[in-house]
């Protein structure tokens, strides 16, 4: 059996999911666009850079969480879905994940956004895990925190180790394992399987992985 793990955004889809979801919350009025525009491309270009702080992200964009209910948050999150997450995915993003899961792999997206805004996405893929960034909740309400490591850089590592231990699994079980990103940010977890895969990579990934070799694809 392998094990095929999938990062989400800018790979699986055409576009950033953890962004779109604070501008999108923006363009509803709930979030301040003066302030919380310009914070928001700001994070995103020290993404993209490689020099986020994930801390302080996270205290941003998990802010919003906390001060609405559940239920208000669902109905924003599935009108997101209709009108911006799915014109983001590609079909030939949904054909690889299907070819992987008809070769009944061990699939699984592992991604720094958080599992409230990532979980209704990943199942629009039919893919059975997600191992994300979790918000923490208290009494069911989210509290504005993470919990436990993000699932970010070398935390995507530990995160995919402790799932896969908690199946009594690791890495070595596996005939193969493939890791599709776009992001230099993911080189950590990229390096560590048998497979890695760049997806419409970033200038640095698309660097390490000509001069590693690496198979290099489009989804868009």
């Amino acid at each position: 059996m392998d094990l095929v793990l999938f990062d989400l955004d800018n790979t699986l889809l055409a576009g950033d999911s953890d962004f779109e979801w604070a501008q999108y919350l923006i363009s509803l009025g709930v979030l301040d666009r003066e302030v919380q525009e310009a914070r928001n491309q700001v994070f995103y270009d020290q993404y993209k850079a490689g020099t986020l702080d994930i801390f302080e992200f996270l205290d941003f964009q998990l802010a919003p969480l906390s001060r609405h209910s559940r239920a208000q948050l669902d109905e924003w999150h599935k009108a997101f879905m209709d009108g911006i997450v799915r014109p983001m995915i590609s079909e030939n993003a949904r054909a690889l994940v299907q070819q992987h899961l008809d070769r009944e792999a061990l699939v699984a997206v592992v991604t720094a956004t958080n599992s409230f805004v990532t979980g209704p996405i990943v199942r629009e893929f039919g893919i059975p895990h997600v191992i994300a960034t979790i918000p923490a909740q208290e009494n069911g309400h989210f509290t504005g925190k993470p919990r436990g490591m993000p699932a970010f850089k070398a935390g995507k590592i530990e995160r995919v180790d402790a799932w896969l231990e908690s199946m009594g699994l690791y890495m070595g079980s596996f005939e193969r394992t493939w890791f599709y990103s776009d992001s230099h940010n993911d080189l950590p977890l990229l390096k560590r399987v048998s497979d890695p895969v760049a997806v419409d990579p970033d200038d640095t990934l698309k660097a390490h992985a000509e001069a590693q070799g690496w198979l290099i694809l489009s989804l868009r």
